[in-house]
């Protein structure tokens, strides 16, 4: 097992050529490492110019040394960062030096300065996952969002909320020791208010939380529908480039096309399927439908397209219904009418299990803003409220069961003869699960699964 009170050293700038390469150190005590690469003590957090000292004694280049004493540092340890010029070739010599020139010295897992400064109460979970978050934001929205994160504003909310169950918890736990004070508890504690404002405050902070997962996580649209409804054409009108092929042959579109889009700053993963038929073509083609399948199974919001110029044909009309009724049932689903430029006087109606009809044309790009808004609808975001912090899919199922676990404490607690014992467990079983989120509640696992996707400086 890797210890975590090894020293460690990583390249912690971007792979490839830069102006400024970065190898950072964290460890115990790096005194020996910066003598040896530096050539004499550094005065703590200020930069200094020097030659960075190779094994022999020779000049690996100049740059700039910096010393983080402990626990002033990022990870809570001592931190060395030796910002050099940014040659891939550099940097590897640069590190090759670090780890020879101190004993112990090993190579970073991903993630591992960011589990350290975890683990030595530098940042909770909640902010570990938003220094991730804010490396790989993908829209403007979700960068400011992972920074209010980082900053501790959904941690903040989180402890107040895990602060008033346990307040609560305690007092039931009290009243355990007094049976005969069971009775005038919950009217002379005000539980029964407690429960109700904390039920609340759950609930907002769930539905900003789902926000702020959606935001960060974003939503896959398939595009589905048979062979030259205009599909391809969609994609491409949405992206607002040629990405796929079109053609009137059917069947062009072989295999799944994707491409992120952003829509009032949430990314939406919009996939491109083969046409969907009952007589393919070749094995190919066979193979592409199979694919679009699985896409549509996994698929957070389907886009159904119809062909406006071939609305009442009966062949075409009962492929459709063929298709919808293979469709998942719980997957929230628009009916897309398609070349209105061609059927101008079109008003279709929208298919059970839909929302209403959108029609548009993906040649001139008329109902295309209706689409984008009936996706960001569908997808449950509003618009995002000041302050928003991004999340993830943990935080949510994790909220989810401290609603859970506070609605049976109330139903619990509006009992005649109130349980207190089952009421004590249902409030500590709530207080767990938002301790999960900041990592109050944490397990091995749960951390090696977080850092494991880190980049390996971080």
């Amino acid at each position: 097992m890797i210890g975590r009170r090894d020293p460690i050293v990583a390249i912690a700038s971007a792979p490839g050529r830069g102006a400024v390469g970065i190898v950072r150190a964290s460890g115990a005590d790096l005194a020996p490492l910066i003598q040896a690469v530096c050539g004499r003590a550094l005065v703590p957090r200020m930069a200094t110019l020097l030659p960075f000292i190779g094994s022999e004694g020779q000049m690996l280049d100049r740059g700039l040394a910096i010393h983080f004493p402990a626990p002033h540092s990022y990870t809570g340890e001592d931190v060395l960062e030796l910002q050099a010029h940014g040659g891939p070739v550099l940097l590897q010599l640069l590190l090759a030096r670090c780890l020879q020139a101190q004993p112990g010295l090993r190579l970073a897992e991903p993630g591992e300065f960011t589990e350290r400064a975890f683990l030595n109460d530098k940042l909770d979970l909640a902010q570990a996952e938003a220094v991730a978050d804010l490396i790989d934001a993908s829209t403007e929205a979700a960068a400011r969002s992972a920074a209010r994160s980082l900053s501790g504003a959904f941690s903040q909310q989180v402890g107040a909320l895990a602060e008033r169950v346990l307040r609560l918890r305690m007092l039931v736990e009290a009243t355990l020791d007094f049976p005969e004070e069971e009775i005038d508890f919950l009217e002379k504690a005000g539980a029964r208010a407690q429960l109700d404002g904390i039920e609340a405050s759950v609930r907002e902070a769930l539905a900003r939380t789902r926000q702020g997962a959606l935001l960060r996580e974003g939503l896959q649209v398939v595009l589905a529908g048979q062979p030259n409804v205009g599909k391809s054409s969609l994609l491409n009108a949405l992206a607002g480039a040629e990405l796929a092929i079109v053609t009137p042959i059917a069947g062009t579109t072989r295999d799944r096309v994707k491409e992120t889009l952003q829509i009032d700053g949430v990314p939406l993963h919009i996939i491109d399927t083969a046409g969907l038929r009952e007589d393919a073509a070749d094995e190919v083609e066979r193979i592409g439908m199979a694919r679009s399948w699985e896409s549509i199974a996994d698929a957070d919001a389907i886009v159904f397209l119809h062909d406006l110029t071939r609305q009442g044909e009966p062949e075409y009309e009962a492929a459709q219904a063929s298709i919808a009724a293979r469709l998942p049932a719980g997957v929230a689903r628009l009916d897309v009418f398609n070349k209105a430029d061609l059927v101008p006087a079109a008003a279709p109606t929208a298919s059970p299990g839909a929302s209403a009809p959108i029609v548009l044309s993906a040649r001139t790009g008329t109902g295309l803003a209706a689409l984008r808004q009936a996706l960001l609808q569908q997808a449950g975001w509003q618009a995002a409220p000041e302050g928003l912090y991004i999340a993830r899919t943990r935080h949510v199922h994790a909220l989810q069961r401290t609603l859970a676990h506070v609605q049976s404490a109330q139903a619990h607690a509006q009992q005649r003869d109130a349980a207190l014992d089952l009421l004590a467990e249902e409030l500590r079983l709530a207080h767990q699960a938002l301790g999960e989120i900041t990592g109050q509640v944490s397990t091995e696992d749960l951390l090696g699964e977080i850092f494991s996707r880190f980049c390996i400086g971080k």
